[in-house]
């Protein structure tokens, strides 16, 4: 099955499926069919049955009229009517007694045997003949009970086959539906089956593309099912292959890069420094003025070479997770109280609300995260403001969330805001302006972590939310 496409798997399961309804149908087309010709064979030998038991009692009528006529009138044409009523009612009897063999013949016989009777008496002498009307009425008052006997006989037949008719059109209606709800079944099943076939390369392929979206490249990427799926898997796995390549030439271009830069920015931080402290010479005002431009550039420039070294550093660390039990709400105090300095600087509140959640996580890369959120809530505060962690539960998902009072992230910034060095419009007063990769290093642990941090709209403030797995 592996050899075949995944259009040639649907294909087959397409006619699999099919097939069995269409079995169905015409298992269920030969039925009706079959009880329909059972319903006209039955109707049709009702017909026959009631057609004939009438014209037995018809001609046997006809022949008591015929001889007593003749007794009575000594005509030879009355007894030829005789004869040729005898022989249409012979004939009825014959189909009756065909039609039902189990009780006819004893009473056909019986009704043969007066008919003779009374034929023997109209081919007798007159003397024979006057006494013959008693013969005659015997013989008629008997073949008369004869009939009424094969008309009920005829009619417990009839009803007989049309239970019997009905019996087997309950029984066919059973046996339809075994079919139709064997056969939903089995296309059921067929239908599940390949579509589990189908669907696990489908999971497996979105799990694997979930996973280069993620940054993890470190498991090989293998994909079952149909031909194309396990050739796309193959690209996939190649594509992972060129992915890690990329972001460990990307290390390798910023760990270069930034030590090439390095060394003539120390350099050049060094020729300041002695211009500065007038090593060569004497400066002049505008000397030292821009003296004091190039040193404050030149620090400026070494500290954004060491915020790419850092978030560089941070998005490899991401990748490399040691998990352990993490008591959040312990985590978060401790967060808060590394930063007291800072905070009671500004004479702010922190408050920790919630109770104690455990969480699998890495807890030193958590409590970068929590520091990085306290840091840039605490340099937008205004002083006397308050910052507030909340810790809670809720649908298998743990949340924490920062709110503070500072001024806020600008709506134009909020698309961008965990992006790595993007600084938004909105400033702290009187703070220096800060590097830009404090919320991207929280992305990227907690994307690491399979949780999501965002934005939450709020009219004063920033209120941050971060949502982990329990």
């Amino acid at each position: 099955m592996s050899r075949l496409s995944f259009r040639q798997l649907l294909f087959a399961a397409f006619i699999l499926t099919t097939g069995i309804l269409t079995a169905t149908s015409v298992q269920a087309l030969l039925t009706l069919e079959h009880l329909a010709r059972l319903g006209r064979e039955t109707a049709a030998q009702a017909i026959t049955l009631t057609e004939q038991s009438q014209r037995l009692s018809e001609r046997t009528l006809a022949m008591e009229r015929s001889a007593r006529q003749f007794l009575v009138l000594d005509d030879r044409v009355f007894r030829e009517r005789y004869a040729a009523a005898r022989a249409e009612a012979t004939a009825a009897l014959q189909v009756l007694n065909r039609a039902t063999p189990e009780f006819a013949p004893q009473l056909a016989d019986e009704w043969m045997v007066q008919a003779q009777a009374a034929w023997e008496v109209l081919q007798a002498g007159k003397r024979r003949k006057r006494d013959g009307h008693a013969v005659v009425y015997r013989a008629f008052a008997r073949m008369t009970q004869i009939n009424d006997s094969l008309a009920r006989e005829n009619k417990t037949e009839i009803g007989s086959r049309n239970d019997a008719l009905l019996a087997e059109l309950e029984r066919q209606r059973r046996v339809l539906g075994v079919l139709v709800g064997g056969a939903v079944l089995l296309a059921a099943v067929l239908a599940s089956c390949f579509g589990f076939l189908l669907s696990r390369p489908l999971r497996r392929i979105e799990t694997a593309i979930g996973r280069l979206g993620e940054k993890r490249y470190d498991q090989p990427i293998v994909v079952g099912g149909p031909a194309d799926t396990r050739r796309l898997g193959q690209q996939l796995d190649w594509l992972r292959q060129r992915l890690a390549d990329l972001d460990a030439d990307k290390e390798r271009f910023l760990r270069h890069i930034s030590h090439e830069l390095k060394t003539p920015l120390a350099a050049l931080r060094e020729g300041v420094a002695l211009l500065e402290d007038e090593v060569a010479g004497k400066l002049s005002d505008g000397q030292r003025e821009i003296a004091g431009i190039l040193q404050q550039n030149t620090a400026s420039l070494q500290n954004q070479i060491e915020d790419l070294l850092r978030y560089n550093t941070a998005a490899f660390d991401a990748q490399h997770l040691a998990h352990s039990k993490v008591d959040l709400l312990v985590l978060l105090q401790d967060v808060v109280a590394g930063q007291r300095l800072q905070w009671l600087a500004r004479r702010l509140t922190v408050e920790v609300q919630g109770v104690s959640l455990i969480v699998q996580a890495d807890r030193d890369k958590l409590a970068t995260v929590l520091a990085n959120l306290l840091s840039n809530a605490v340099r937008f505060s205004p002083e006397g403001g308050s910052v507030r962690f909340g810790l809670s539960c809720e649908g298998g998902r743990v949340r924490i969330d920062c709110i503070d009072e500072g001024t806020g992230v600008a709506p134009e910034d909020v698309a961008r805001i965990f992006e790595p060095f993007y600084q938004g419009v909105r400033q702290a007063a009187g703070a220096r302006n800060g590097n830009g990769i404090g919320l991207s290093i929280v992305r990227e642990y907690i994307a690491a972590h399979d949780g999501s941090v965002t934005l939450l709209p709020r009219q004063a403030g920033a209120h941050f939310r971060i949502e982990l797995p329990l």
